[in-house]
């Protein structure tokens, strides 16, 4: 059966880089990259007021919704970075939504 796509192509129209970090560490101390790509997206901003006890700051975040599985080699997306607009933004979770026979439907990205 052919399930429908939730995050249809003809909505991915933000050019993102993604880059996509292991937990691992290289021999020099670094991430191990996983995927990195000039990608395609639905991108949405959201801000928020966080307050504090000495001044309020504004914490602006966003979503990045793909169609399809973007790294079909990697099990969970758990780090990495992101450029969208010009602003760089670090991936705070990753999550492959899949269909009821374990396909991945669309993969989301929450960023901060």
């Amino acid at each position: 059966m052919k399930y429908p796509s939730l995050v249809p192509e003809r909505l991915c129209r933000t050019d993102i880089y993604v880059r996509i970090e292991s937990e691992e560490l290289t021999e020099d101390g670094g991430p191990v990259i996983l995927l990195d790509a000039d990608l395609k997206c639905n991108y949405q901003d959201t801000a928020k007021r966080v307050l504090t006890a000495e001044q309020k700051i504004v914490q602006i975040s966003g979503t990045a919704m793909f169609t399809g599985d973007i790294a079909p080699n990697v099990p969970a997306i758990t780090g990495g970075e992101v450029t969208v607009f010009g602003v760089t933004r670090r991936i705070l979770q990753g999550m492959k939504a899949r269909n009821p026979d374990g396909t991945v439907n669309y993969t989301r990205l929450d960023l901060i």
